[in-house]
């Protein structure tokens, strides 16, 4: 990797970057960090142990993340993992030569891409679709976790609305129970109070039904429409209520 200043140009829109790089080997690291350096973006972190990566990741919030594969292939995947498990932001793995089997492991502890050609013209061009791809996986996941919310939540109103009308159908049961053992024991007082607080319940039931009615759309015209009954004509036919 040539230890030269290049150009800061930039890829569609793409500006100064806060950078984490990763690796084993801190001679890697270091070219590396000058790398990033020439390209106009600053490195916030340079990490070698896996066991301190995760925290800085977490206090620094990079906008990208680049691990080097150094000596040991799980020592980079460690890396991976804990960057991924603490930061939103894309990890680009880099290596000296394709290694298949490792690019499958890296992919499954959530690297976002890879790249072989570590020039820094071919760095600065990955890093530039990276951040245009997982941008649009982040709005295509934001739109997949809103949908998804929207669905619980309207499962959630159905559900509440099935306790409160089953709390006031027992309401009402229990109240026309009460009324009608109260009558048996001629016990009028009793009976008319029960038979007034199943009315109550029974009108909370249809004023609730009417109200959700009303905000799926329904008007209450069509509901009275709908609901009145349709008297034959004198030939035996139907006749159709006016609009």
């Amino acid at each position: 990797m040539p230890l030269i200043r290049y150009p800061k140009a930039r890829m569609d829109g793409i500006h100064h970057l806060r950078v984490l790089i990763a690796n084993q080997r801190p001679d890697r690291l270091e070219l590396l960090a000058e790398v990033v350096a020439g390209l106009g973006h600053e490195v916030i972190a340079s990490e070698i142990h896996v066991s301190d990566v995760a925290a800085v990741t977490a206090r620094e919030r990079p906008d990208v993340a680049l691990v080097g594969l150094g000596q040991s292939a799980e020592h980079a995947l460690d890396l991976i993992s804990e960057i991924v498990a603490e930061s939103y932001c894309p990890v680009i793995a880099l290596l000296d030569s394709y290694d298949g089997a490792w690019v499958n492991q890296a992919a499954s502890r959530g690297v976002f891409a890879y790249i072989v050609d570590s020039r820094p013209e071919e760095l600065q061009s990955a890093i530039d679709i990276t951040l245009r791809r997982f941008a649009e996986y982040q709005h295509l996941q934001g739109a997949f976790d809103r949908r998804n919310a929207e669905t619980l939540r309207a499962a959630e109103r159905t559900r509440a609305r099935q306790r409160q009308v089953l709390e006031l159908h027992d309401g009402v049961v229990q109240s026309l129970s009460v009324a009608h053992l109260a009558l048996e024991l001629d016990r009028q007082d009793e009976s008319r109070e029960a038979l007034l607080s199943a009315l109550e319940n029974t009108r909370a039931i249809v004023s609730r039904s009417l109200d959700e009615l009303g905000k799926e759309g329904v008007p209450l015209r069509d509901l009275i429409r709908d609901s009145a009954p349709t008297p034959p004509t004198s030939n035996g036919s139907l006749r159709q209520v006016p609009e």
